[in-house]
């Protein structure tokens, strides 16, 4: 009887001490309240004036930054003369999918003249985020840093660096980017590609009329610094250096990562990298440098290098104060250096044993690629001036996705609109055929809907993607909302299941928000569908979004409040 008493004791001591815990750290955790004001103002970059969309006049916007378990509240004003929407790019979203962002997906787009206030917690996730406008292209230049560091109080998992800095590689159009996306949706055709990369918005000194305001990181001897590396770029997957200097990665994705050394990053667009660089080398100027990474074959791409400069605080300047050692131009892999990506991706791991599901209630294999649509009858050629008269698209299963245009998809679910969606999007391509082969020209015109794939709340789910040489294979950057999953396996040619599952990591895993899919490869991704919500899945290339190349998870809510979507909020947008 005395020993149940001392366990019972103990038990309630240890339920008193976890209560406290708990509540210290809800003490800690704080409210930040920021007004976006988006708008446009005038950017100078590659010698003209341009009229471009910001956040508060900020080229890139605001850089955001909290503590893990904080709350952000975030007021978006639209005095811009697009609609427009913001989306909190790998932000877990958890009961809180009202705020992710996606236009028609999870809202109606913010009007010329309205607001919108974003309200959500950040769970359980350190390390380097992103936002982004998620409507037409504003992407382009609507985007900012999202910092989460740890708890109050509680270290990083490696020693803490002297200095931190974001750095966003960007894409930049010498014209409107909206048009261009206009144009291309009326010709049919691919986009024009863009006219140079930024670092934290400056082109840098390899382009025309840019040095002068090129981007410098300084550093002193002996430091080390934790760079935050963002590729915001609209379509490219981007290599990024830095002369003589080594980056030991420490996260991806707001997730730690077990550390590794390379001398080159490779990020698609929407993924971010965080590495520590150290001063070690003599006291001098080194280029930062990024440049395409361009896997699919025969297609147009912005070749050019943009630079910042990691300059040491010792290095000697002119007396008028101007730099006086030339920066030493780091080396990149080859524009279609799949070997050197293919290495880089194999040394990411989680930390230590990850919860990986290893029981399956969902086995969801989808292909993911291009498409050529045949001329409509009544278009004239001029609006069909995609290959051989055709007009451009893309798919997963073999399903282009369609937006709703009068109502978002989880406004539809919530209120029981019909029509608005449908729930047969495929779990398996509807033909089977050879992904990376030769396809048949029959296979090349994908089937346009709104379909979204139901997932039950709590169900463990895996699913492959499966590029396809339809039109060219390529490196397709796949995001998904609410969720990090767990990379669990990649791979070149056709997914094999009786093979290729035995390659499977259900160890120690990264954990992403964005998986590059190699180019006439497959990726293996697994999570737990614990968030209720619409959520989408798309490729990150912008151009192939557009073109259709999406599906939704609609996750339906468990049981009881805590495993059910919040109410949406008063203020959320009216179609």
């Amino acid at each position: 009887m005395e020993a149940l008493k001392i366990i019972h004791g103990s038990s309630l001591l240890l339920v008193i001490l976890v209560l406290l815990a708990s509540a210290l750290s809800s003490a800690n955790a704080r409210v930040h309240e920021h007004q976006f004001v988006v708008q446009a103002a005038k950017v100078k970059r590659l010698c003209k004036t341009h009229n471009t969309i910001t956040v508060n006049g900020q080229f890139p916007g605001p850089t955001l930054e909290i503590n893990n378990g904080d709350t952000l509240v975030v007021k978006v004003t639209n005095k811009a003369r697009y609609n427009v929407t913001i989306h909190w790019h790998g932000v877990r979203q958890m009961r809180t999918g009202w705020a992710d962002g996606p236009e028609f997906v999870t809202q109606c787009p913010i009007r010329p003249g309205g607001s919108y206030t974003y309200r959500f917690t950040i769970q359980g996730q350190e390390g380097t985020l992103w936002w982004h406008a998620h409507s037409s292209w504003l992407r382009a230049t609507v985007y900012g840093a999202l910092i989460i560091r740890p708890r109050e109080g509680e270290p990083y998992p490696f020693p803490k660096p002297k200095c931190e800095t974001p750095i966003l590689l960007g894409e930049w159009w010498d014209t409107n980017p909206i048009d261009v996306l206009r144009q291309a949706t009326r010709t049919g055709a691919a986009p024009n590609v863009s006219d140079a990369y930024t670092i934290n918005g400056q082109p840098g000194d390899l382009y025309k009329c840019s040095s002068q305001d090129t981007t410098v990181v300084p550093i002193d001897s002996g430091e080390t610094h934790l760079l935050r590396v963002i590729n915001a770029a609209l379509n490219q997957p981007l290599f990024f250096t830095v002369a003589n200097h080594k980056l030991t990665v420490v996260g991806a994705d707001a997730s730690y990562l077990k550390p590794f050394t390379t001398n080159v990053l490779m990020l698609g667009p929407g993924q971010t990298t965080d590495v520590l660089i150290t001063g070690d080398q003599p006291s001098s100027r080194y280029y930062m440098a990024a440049r395409a990474y361009q896997s699919a074959q025969n297609a147009p791409f912005d070749n050019t290098t943009t630079t910042a400069i990691l300059q040491y605080k010792s290095a000697n300047h002119h007396a008028k104060g101007g730099p006086s050692i030339k920066p030493v131009m780091p080396q990149l892999p080859a524009y279609n250096d799949t070997n050197t990506v293919t290495a880089f991706s194999n040394k990411f791991r989680s930390p230590r044993k990850a919860e990986v599901p290893t029981e399956i209630d969902e086995n969801l294999f989808f292909t993911v690629g291009l498409g050529l649509n045949k001329c409509p009858p009544n278009f004239r050629k001029r609006r069909c001036q995609g290959p051989n008269g055709t007009r451009f698209t893309a798919s997963m299963n073999n399903v282009s996705f369609v937006l709703p245009r009068n109502i978002s998809i989880l406004q539809a679910h919530q209120l029981g609109v019909p029509n608005v969606f449908t729930t047969d999007f495929p779990a398996n391509p509807p033909v089977k055929f050879d992904y990376t082969g030769n396809v048949s020209r029959s296979l090349w015109q994908p089937v346009p809907g709104t379909k979204v794939y139901k997932l039950k709340y709590g169900s463990r789910v895996q699913v492959v993607l499966q590029d396809t040489n339809i039109v060219t294979p390529e490196d397709h950057p796949i995001h998904l909302h609410g969720y990090d999953f767990y990379i669990v396996a990649e791979g070149f040619g056709n997914f094999n299941p009786k093979k290729d599952t035995a390659k499977f990591n259900l160890v120690d895993p990264p954990l992403r928000n964005t998986v590059a899919v190699p180019s006439n490869g497959w990726a293996v991704i697994r999570f737990v569908a614990d968030n209720p919500g619409a959520w989408i899945m798309h490729c990150h290339l912008d151009v192939h979004i557009n073109w259709g190349l999406a599906m939704v998870f609609l996750v339906e809510n468990g049981v009881g409040k805590l495993q059910s979507i919040e109410p949406p909020p008063a203020d959320l947008p009216l179609c």
